[in-house]
Protein backbone atom coordinates (compact mmCIF):
# COMPACT_ATOMS: atom_id res chain seq x y z
CA UNK A 1 0.00 0.00 0.00
CA UNK A 2 2.48 2.29 1.11
CA UNK A 3 4.23 2.13 -2.47
CA UNK A 4 1.52 2.62 -4.67
CA UNK A 5 0.86 6.12 -2.49
CA UNK A 6 4.86 7.03 -3.20
CA UNK A 7 4.20 6.07 -6.86
CA UNK A 8 0.78 8.01 -7.31
CA UNK A 9 3.02 10.48 -5.15
CA UNK A 10 5.61 10.70 -7.76
CA UNK A 11 3.20 10.41 -10.86
CA UNK A 12 1.66 13.50 -9.89
CA UNK A 13 5.01 15.29 -9.16
CA UNK A 14 6.17 14.91 -12.73
CA UNK A 15 2.69 15.52 -13.84
CA UNK A 16 2.76 18.94 -12.84
CA UNK A 17 6.08 19.95 -13.21
CA UNK A 18 5.66 19.21 -16.80
CA UNK A 19 2.56 21.29 -17.21
CA UNK A 20 3.45 24.30 -15.15
CA UNK A 21 4.71 25.91 -18.64
CA UNK A 22 1.85 24.25 -21.26
CA UNK A 23 -0.60 25.94 -22.09
CA UNK A 24 -4.18 24.92 -23.54
CA UNK A 25 -6.29 26.67 -25.68
CA UNK A 26 -10.30 25.91 -24.80
CA UNK A 27 -12.45 28.67 -26.45
CA UNK A 28 -14.31 30.91 -24.31
CA UNK A 29 -18.11 29.90 -23.63
CA UNK A 30 -19.34 33.42 -24.30
CA UNK A 31 -18.10 32.89 -28.73
CA UNK A 32 -20.80 32.87 -30.57
CA UNK A 33 -21.98 29.22 -30.80
CA UNK A 34 -22.07 27.80 -34.59
CA UNK A 35 -24.41 25.58 -36.11
CA UNK A 36 -25.37 22.86 -39.04
CA UNK A 37 -22.08 21.74 -40.48
CA UNK A 38 -19.90 24.71 -38.23
CA UNK A 39 -21.47 22.68 -35.60
CA UNK A 40 -19.55 19.43 -36.60
CA UNK A 41 -16.34 21.48 -37.28
CA UNK A 42 -16.69 23.22 -33.71
CA UNK A 43 -17.25 19.68 -31.70
CA UNK A 44 -14.04 18.21 -33.49
CA UNK A 45 -11.90 16.18 -30.83
CA UNK A 46 -9.03 18.32 -29.78
CA UNK A 47 -7.70 21.25 -28.55
CA UNK A 48 -4.79 24.23 -29.32
CA UNK A 49 -1.16 23.32 -27.01
CA UNK A 50 1.65 24.66 -27.12
CA UNK A 51 4.16 25.91 -24.51
CA UNK A 52 4.82 28.96 -22.91
CA UNK A 53 8.48 30.05 -22.27
CA UNK A 54 9.74 31.03 -19.72
CA UNK A 55 9.94 34.32 -17.92
CA UNK A 56 6.67 35.45 -19.51
CA UNK A 57 3.59 35.70 -17.02
CA UNK A 58 0.34 34.78 -17.45
CA UNK A 59 -2.77 37.28 -16.96
CA UNK A 60 -5.77 37.05 -16.56
CA UNK A 61 -7.88 37.80 -20.09
CA UNK A 62 -9.37 41.24 -19.64
CA UNK A 63 -12.49 40.22 -21.79
CA UNK A 64 -14.11 37.91 -22.81
CA UNK A 65 -12.77 37.60 -26.96
CA UNK A 66 -9.37 36.78 -25.37
CA UNK A 67 -8.62 33.45 -24.52
CA UNK A 68 -4.91 34.12 -22.90
CA UNK A 69 -2.99 36.88 -22.15
CA UNK A 70 0.49 37.23 -21.36
CA UNK A 71 3.01 39.79 -20.31
CA UNK A 72 6.19 39.86 -21.21
CA UNK A 73 8.96 41.84 -19.17
CA UNK A 74 10.59 44.99 -20.75
CA UNK A 75 14.09 44.61 -21.61
CA UNK A 76 16.40 46.93 -20.10
CA UNK A 77 16.30 50.93 -21.00
CA UNK A 78 12.29 50.52 -21.93
CA UNK A 79 9.17 51.91 -19.62
CA UNK A 80 6.69 49.48 -20.61
CA UNK A 81 6.30 45.22 -21.02
CA UNK A 82 4.86 43.51 -23.83
CA UNK A 83 1.77 42.24 -24.24
CA UNK A 84 0.60 39.12 -26.03
CA UNK A 85 -2.92 37.91 -26.39
CA UNK A 86 -4.70 34.85 -28.31
CA UNK A 87 -7.98 35.53 -29.75
CA UNK A 88 -10.91 33.25 -30.93
CA UNK A 89 -14.00 33.94 -32.05
CA UNK A 90 -15.50 30.74 -32.83
CA UNK A 91 -15.66 27.95 -36.21
CA UNK A 92 -15.74 30.56 -39.30
CA UNK A 93 -15.46 33.77 -37.12
CA UNK A 94 -12.93 36.20 -36.93
CA UNK A 95 -11.89 36.73 -40.74
CA UNK A 96 -9.28 36.06 -43.23
CA UNK A 97 -5.31 35.67 -42.09
CA UNK A 98 -5.30 38.15 -45.26
CA UNK A 99 -7.48 40.71 -43.68
CA UNK A 100 -6.38 40.40 -40.26
CA UNK A 101 -2.64 41.02 -41.04
CA UNK A 102 -4.02 44.12 -43.33
CA UNK A 103 -5.76 45.40 -40.56
CA UNK A 104 -3.09 44.74 -38.15
CA UNK A 105 -0.33 46.37 -40.49
CA UNK A 106 -2.58 49.48 -40.48
CA UNK A 107 -1.98 49.80 -37.11
CA UNK A 108 1.04 50.68 -37.28
CA UNK A 109 2.41 54.22 -38.60
CA UNK A 110 5.49 54.98 -39.76
CA UNK A 111 6.84 58.06 -38.50
CA UNK A 112 8.17 58.86 -42.07
CA UNK A 113 5.08 58.99 -43.56
CA UNK A 114 6.17 55.88 -45.82
CA UNK A 115 3.58 52.86 -46.09
CA UNK A 116 3.96 50.50 -43.23
CA UNK A 117 2.84 47.39 -46.26
CA UNK A 118 5.71 48.31 -47.62
CA UNK A 119 7.57 47.57 -44.41
CA UNK A 120 5.78 44.73 -43.29
CA UNK A 121 7.04 41.37 -43.08
CA UNK A 122 5.29 38.30 -43.61
CA UNK A 123 5.59 34.70 -43.86
CA UNK A 124 3.64 31.15 -43.94
CA UNK A 125 4.77 27.96 -42.20
CA UNK A 126 3.40 24.63 -41.25
CA UNK A 127 3.69 23.53 -37.65
CA UNK A 128 2.93 20.21 -36.43
CA UNK A 129 0.27 20.30 -39.03
CA UNK A 130 -1.05 23.62 -38.60
CA UNK A 131 -1.33 26.62 -41.49
CA UNK A 132 0.76 29.75 -39.84
CA UNK A 133 0.56 33.26 -41.53
CA UNK A 134 2.74 35.55 -39.39
CA UNK A 135 3.50 39.28 -39.51
CA UNK A 136 6.42 41.52 -38.24
CA UNK A 137 6.10 45.33 -38.05
CA UNK A 138 7.78 48.80 -36.79
CA UNK A 139 6.78 51.78 -36.02
CA UNK A 140 3.87 53.41 -34.27
CA UNK A 141 1.18 51.82 -32.61
CA UNK A 142 -2.42 53.14 -32.13
CA UNK A 143 -3.10 50.33 -30.36
CA UNK A 144 -6.03 49.19 -32.14
CA UNK A 145 -8.78 47.12 -30.41
CA UNK A 146 -6.52 46.15 -27.37
CA UNK A 147 -5.98 49.92 -26.05
CA UNK A 148 -4.40 48.20 -22.67
CA UNK A 149 -1.43 47.45 -24.80
CA UNK A 150 -1.22 50.70 -26.65
CA UNK A 151 2.07 53.10 -25.80
CA UNK A 152 2.28 55.43 -23.32
CA UNK A 153 3.75 57.82 -25.28
CA UNK A 154 2.30 58.12 -29.12
CA UNK A 155 5.77 57.97 -30.59
CA UNK A 156 7.47 55.20 -28.93
CA UNK A 157 8.80 52.85 -31.62
CA UNK A 158 6.58 49.39 -31.24
CA UNK A 159 7.04 46.15 -32.74
CA UNK A 160 4.15 44.07 -33.75
CA UNK A 161 4.58 40.59 -34.35
CA UNK A 162 1.45 38.78 -34.84
CA UNK A 163 -0.01 35.32 -36.39
CA UNK A 164 -3.30 33.34 -37.07
CA UNK A 165 -3.23 29.70 -36.69
CA UNK A 166 -5.50 27.69 -38.73
CA UNK A 167 -6.89 24.68 -37.05
CA UNK A 168 -9.93 21.95 -37.30
CA UNK A 169 -11.95 24.44 -35.02
CA UNK A 170 -11.23 27.34 -36.92
CA UNK A 171 -8.54 30.21 -36.69
CA UNK A 172 -6.71 31.64 -33.60
CA UNK A 173 -5.06 35.20 -33.26
CA UNK A 174 -1.83 35.71 -31.89
CA UNK A 175 -1.07 39.25 -30.82
CA UNK A 176 2.51 40.82 -29.61
CA UNK A 177 3.26 44.57 -29.52
CA UNK A 178 5.66 46.09 -26.99
CA UNK A 179 8.27 48.64 -27.07
CA UNK A 180 11.05 47.17 -29.99
CA UNK A 181 13.90 46.46 -28.19
CA UNK A 182 11.80 44.31 -25.56
CA UNK A 183 10.19 42.58 -28.30
CA UNK A 184 13.39 41.83 -30.06
CA UNK A 185 14.52 40.69 -26.39
CA UNK A 186 11.86 37.95 -26.62
CA UNK A 187 11.99 37.30 -30.21
CA UNK A 188 13.75 33.66 -30.21
CA UNK A 189 10.86 32.80 -26.78
CA UNK A 190 8.25 33.74 -29.08
CA UNK A 191 9.36 32.20 -32.25
CA UNK A 192 9.74 28.89 -30.00
CA UNK A 193 6.10 29.66 -28.84
CA UNK A 194 5.09 29.48 -32.03
CA UNK A 195 6.93 26.52 -33.44
CA UNK A 196 5.10 24.59 -30.28
CA UNK A 197 1.72 25.11 -31.09
CA UNK A 198 -0.40 21.72 -31.82
CA UNK A 199 -3.89 20.46 -32.05
CA UNK A 200 -4.51 17.38 -30.23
Amino acid sequence: MLRIIISLWAAAAICFGCSKNSGTVRPSSSAAQPTGSSARLQNTAGELRYQVPEGWTTEKPTSDMRVAQYKLPRAEGDAEDALLIIYYFGQGQGGSAHANIDRWINQIKQPDGQPSQERAKTDTLTVNGLQINTVDVMGNYSGGMSPDSAPLNSKSIYRLRAAVIDTPKGSYFVKLTGPEKTVTHWDQAYTDYLKSFEFK
